[in-house]
Formats: C-alpha cells, structure tokens, sequence
C-alpha cells in the first residue's frame, strides 16, 4: 500500500477552545465541557444561539470513556435536540446507514483505530467526523488516512480533531480522570510493592494526559505545588514538562491568544495542588453523615447515577419456587435538581426534614394538580399525553403551564423520598450514626465515651466491613499503635466479627513507613453535637421514621487536604507546606525551588488528589470555599472510590 501522509487527508487537526462563552461570571469546569461537547456534536462548530433551524440529524459513536465523559453532562434528551438520532458504542454490531454524518467521539487506543478503519472500508456513512478524546498519535493518523485511501473514502474523513477532553466532570467543582480501566491508576497500582519503574511511568503518564486535557478546557495555565518524595512529585514534574512544551511550540500550543481569555478571574492564574493519597488514609474510611457522600458510601453511585434495588418482598416463597427477580430502580442526580443542589452536602437528619416538607407542600398542591386533570379531562391519563393538548382557552393554557411543572416537582420528591429512605434503612440497621460519631471523636482526638471493643464485638452494630473502617481509622490517628496484647485482643474480637485483617497489615507496614517519613495528619477539632431529637421527621405521620437515629450536626473544620490547600492558597508559613515544591511552566527556565514566586494570595485553586478522592474531601473543600468569600476551588481526583472499594484494595496490598 502506497504511503500516504496525513495531510493528504485535508485534516485540520486542531480543538477550537472555549472562547464562545459568556463573559459574565467565570464558567464552571462542568459549563466549559459542556460547551466543548455541544460545538463537537455541531461538527465542531459552536451553536448558534435562538435560531429555529432544524438540527441536522447525525449518529454519535462513541467508546465507553466517551459514554463516560458524556453521560454525566447531556441527558439524552438534549443529545435528541442536537440532531442526534442514534448514540451507539463503537465495537457494538452495527448497521450501515449511508445517507447520515457520523460523528465519533472515542479514545485513539489501536483497536479503536481499526475499528474505525473497518468502518471506512465497510461505507457505514455518508460522512465521518472523527473526534478523539485524547491527542492521536501521528503514526495512528497515518493509519486511518491509508485506510480511508484504501476504501477510496478520503473525501468522506470530513475532520479529525483532538478534543483534549479526556477528563470527567461530575460537579460544577468536581473532576475524575477517569471510570474505565481504573484500576490501572489505582492506589493500589501506584503503592503495590512490586510495582516496576516502566508501570509507574506510564501510570503517572495516564494521569498527566488527563490533568493536561483538564488545563486546556480550562483555558489556563496553573502554578503547581506538590510535597515532595511521592507519586504527586512525579506527577508534578510530568505536568509542568508536558505544559512547559506545549507553551514552547507557539504555533501549535493550546494556551496562546484569544482561546485563553483571561482563565477564569481576570488575569490571576489558577494554583493546582498535587496531593498524595497516603497523606490522609483516614477520610476515604471515614463514615460519613452528609447525604451526597453517604449516597455515594452505602449505595451504587456511580457518574451521578443512583441504582436502587427494590426488595422483592420477604414473603416465604413455596418450596422450589425461584425467588422473584429484584426490579432496579435507576435515578440521575443532576444539576437541574434544585433540591439536590441545595441538599448534597447537607447532614443527613436535615435532608430528611427537608424531603417531608417538600411532601407536605405538595401534598397540599396535589388537589391542584387533580383539579387541573379534571379540567383537561385527563383524569388516569398519563402523563405523556397531557403535553399533546394544546387548545387555547384560558383555563387550559393556564393548566398546561402549570402541571407540568407541578409533576416534574412530584418526581423528583418521590426520587428523594426513595433515595433517603433507602439511605435511613442502612443507617439504622448498621447503626452508622453511632460509627460516625465515634470515629469523629477519634480523629479529633476527643474524649470516647464507649469501649471501641465493646463496638467491634456488639452483634447489632454495623457489617464487618464497619468494624473494620472503625478499628483502622482508630489505628491510623492513634498517637501510639497499640501493645501487641492490645492489638491481638482487637484482632480476635474483629475477626470473631468476621472481618478481613488483611487491610490492616498493610496499614501496618503503611503507618510504619510514614512514622519515619513524616507526622500525623492531623484531622481538625472536629466534633460534633448531638442536637436532641428531630422535631419535624419524629412526627408520626412523617416519611421517614427516624426513632433511635442520633442527629448530628457538624462542626465546620478543615481535614487534611483541605489545610494543606489552605496554607497554599493564602501563601501561609506552615512546617506542614513549606518544603513544598514550586513549578511555573511560563517560566522560562524550570528552576528547582520550593520559592513562590508569586506572593498574593490566589483567588482560584485546583486540588488534585493522586491515589484516589472522595465526596468527604470534595464537600469539606466546598464548605471551605463558601466561607472564603471570592475564592473557588475545585476537586480532582484520579479515582472516585467509597469505604468498601478503597477497603478492597487495602486487602489486595496487604495479602501476603
């Protein structure tokens, strides 16, 4: 086959940056992907605004990752008002459909790459926008243009952009790197024993590719700090070579002129801090008590998605009957929920209060919405087929506007009511008040009012999963471990409970380490305050039974990233951050020093947690930030993991 270069192919291959948005307050990350997704599914153009045109229609091929980046930003819906008929996975059977655009929206892994050349040689399209998540390789571009020669398809490859979006956002603050493949960049792939030199490089590579794509949607170029002697060293070199190249080559670089605005605060840079897992081990075990990080920590959450399973009845069944199949329920908790906005990083006992007076109101509009039926002569209709009537009189047009407004509050109330419900269920049978409050008290150092013993070997208190999380943050904020009488006195009892001791021979060896390297961390004057009784959820006719449940509410305090950051961001002297590395990529010559050069305060921050995060870090930085008037911060982190996964590859690190 002849060679062929790529330019044969017409391909601008270049990402048109974010300079389409408004100028009023500084977009958020999630409004910044959303952008870059919506001008990619115009053919990398961006929408025109209040135009009528009909949306030309297209497919949409994507891979996982790009379903991943995807699905947590356009609802299906809005994909369907864009012109897009069909969304199909790349590697699933397809059908040719000859006289439509297809865009592509998919990593530029080798088989990815074939896959696309196959379709080439197979005509599925009339047209073919190809868009990669991630730069494509020159070598691989070579590939799809002798392809798209082979099958005489060259006029038909129409673009091929990288769109620097491999990154995924979950909150206007809030990024993963990624939800495929992620044990590969595990904290269990970067702290394994026997990890070798090259594995490590292409880990820290991974994560790198990913937090550039995040800077370039940004539109910034960030100050980096980084403690020193761990993977977010690594990852803090890696970043600022890859930044300090793509400045250099300003013909290509995806940081010059009118794509950079100003980021996101008029002229003031973003600071990024790289943060390492292993500086606070206790948080990801922690039990927690604000509704989006419990959600996250006893049910499948997953990209802003809640499955629910729905009991399928405890009713003795006939003998050799198969048990009924459990129905699963699946609700997105999406930016549109004003209710989940507002209650996400409330206490749990609020959240509850919250959604019966949510109820109560309605319950008192629900005659409304009745009336409004009975007017339309809808009564036991469905939904559905109330947006088709459109007869003008006055009483109709002003039921029309009001019910649906009034049924989409409806659904999203039964969503939260069975959301927290099966939220209160695991509380109260595992008691996760109690483990919160106590481990509170450990971290915090405060006086215990109970026998950790006495908990661990208590029948009714929580899994073994529980009593583990408990005995390991109790072993990770103890001043001294404990005697090796004490310790094998805890053992039998946790293992009588039924627990795995094997995460806590790794945080043995971990605890040992990190005694020689550095203090412990310390967690804040926490606390919390038991508040007496609920007065609106204990009434007898609430929802939510909450008898027996404590009501906690917490004490504002920061933890350990969170003051580390603080410390940064506000340019503090702090034995804790004052060895911490410094790099400027628009410097033209990286120097090693740990000396700011910069020395105001910054109004905008990125913390980056290396090793895996969770919803307790990213809602104590948020609780931060709103009483830090003026300044925002985001959360990243290179995984998303609760208690039990994190648990999980605590076990796998500390088998012998």
């Amino acid at each position: 086959m002849t060679h062929v270069s790529y330019s044969e192919l017409r391909v601008p291959r270049h990402r048109q940056c974010h300079r389409h948005l408004p100028a009023k307050m500084a977009a958020s990350i999630r409004e910044k992907q959303t952008a870059a997704l919506r001008r990619m599914l115009n053919f990398n153009v961006p929408p025109l605004k209040n135009t009528v045109t009909e949306p030309v229609w297209k497919v949409l091929i994507y891979d996982r990752f790009g379903q991943d980046i995807i699905s947590p930003l356009l609802a299906v819906k809005e994909l369907r008002d864009m012109g897009i008929t069909l969304h199909l996975l790349l590697h699933s059977d397809r059908d040719s459909i000859p006289d439509v655009p297809a865009i592509y929206f998919v990593m530029p892994t080798e088989e990815n790459i074939d896959r696309i050349c196959q379709d080439l040689r197979n005509q599925l399209y009339e047209s073919y926008y190809l868009n990669f998540i991630s730069a494509i390789s020159r070598s691989k571009l070579e590939d799809i243009a002798s392809a798209a020669l082979g099958a005489n398809a060259v006029t038909q490859v129409t673009k091929v952009f990288d769109q620097y979006l491999n990154f995924i956002t979950l909150e206007d603050d809030m990024f993963v790197l990624c939800n495929q493949n992620k044990e590969l960049i595990s904290y269990h792939a970067i702290n394994k024993p026997d990890i070798m030199d090259t594995d490590m490089e292409a880990i820290m590579d991974t994560i790198v590719d990913s937090l550039f794509c995040f800077f370039v949607t940004l539109g910034a170029v960030p100050i980096i700090r980084c403690p020193r002697g761990n993977a977010a060293e690594m990852v803090a070199v890696k970043l600022d070579k890859k930044l300090r190249e793509n400045l250099r080559d300003a013909r290509n670089s995806l940081f010059t002129g009118d794509t950079m605005g100003a980021g996101q605060f008029s002229f003031q840079r973003p600071l990024i801090v790289l943060a390492d897992r292993n500086l606070d081990l206790a948080t990801p075990l922690h039990h927690s008590w604000t509704y989006q990080a419990l959600i996250h920590d006893v049910l499948d959450f997953h990209l802003n998605r809640v499955t629910l399973e729905e009991g399928a009845g405890s009713e003795a069944l006939p003998a050799g009957a198969r048990p009924k199949k459990k129905n699963k329920r699946i609700y997105d908790l999406t930016a549109a929920d004003k209710f989940w906005q507002k209650h996400k990083g409330s206490p749990f006992p609020e959240v509850a209060e919250s959604v019966q007076q949510e109820l109560d109101t309605y319950r008192a509009q629900e005659d409304e919405v009745k009336r409004l039926k009975s007017i339309m002569g809808l009564e036991g209709e469905d939904e559905g087929a109330i947006s088709m009537l459109s007869d003008n009189t006055a009483k109709l047009t002003s039921a029309v506007s009001s019910l649906p407004e009034l049924l989409e509050k409806k659904r999203l109330i039964d969503l939260h009511t069975n959301v927290a419900t099966a939220v209160l269920d695991h509380i109260k049978t595992r008691k996760l008040d109690l483990y919160f409050e106590y481990e509170e008290k450990l971290m915090s150092k405060s006086t215990l009012d109970k026998s950790l013993l006495d908990i661990i070997s208590d029948p009714d208190a929580g899994t073994p999963e529980d009593k583990m999380r408990l005995f390991l943050i109790f072993y990770i904020t103890s001043q001294q471990p404990p005697s090796e009488a004490d310790l094998d006195q805890y053992k039998k009892a946790l293992m009588d409970a039924g627990c795995d001791l094997s995460p806590l021979s790794y945080i043995k060896q971990w605890k040992a380490f990190t005694k020689m390297a550095a203090t412990p961390a310390n967690y804040g004057n926490s606390g919390v305050k038991p508040m007496g009784l609920f007065s609106m959820v204990m009434n007898t006719g609430s929802q939510f039974v909450m008898e027996g449940v404590k009501n906690l509410v917490l004490k504002q305090h920061n933890l350990p990233v969170t003051r580390i950051l603080d410390n940064l961001m506000d340019m503090k002297s702090n034995p804790e951050t004052d060895d911490y590395r410094y790099f400027d990529p628009k410097m033209l010559r990286g120097s090693e020093s740990s000396i700011p050069r910069n020395k105001n305060p910054f109004q905008e921050a990125i913390v980056f947690v290396v090793g895996g995060g969770n919803y307790i870090e990213y809602q104590n930085l948020v609780d931060y930030a709103k009483a830090k008037q003026g300044k925002r911060v985001l959360y990243g982190c290179s995984e998303l993991f609760n208690a039990a996964q994190f648990v999980k590859q605590l076990s796998q690190l500390g088998q012998k």
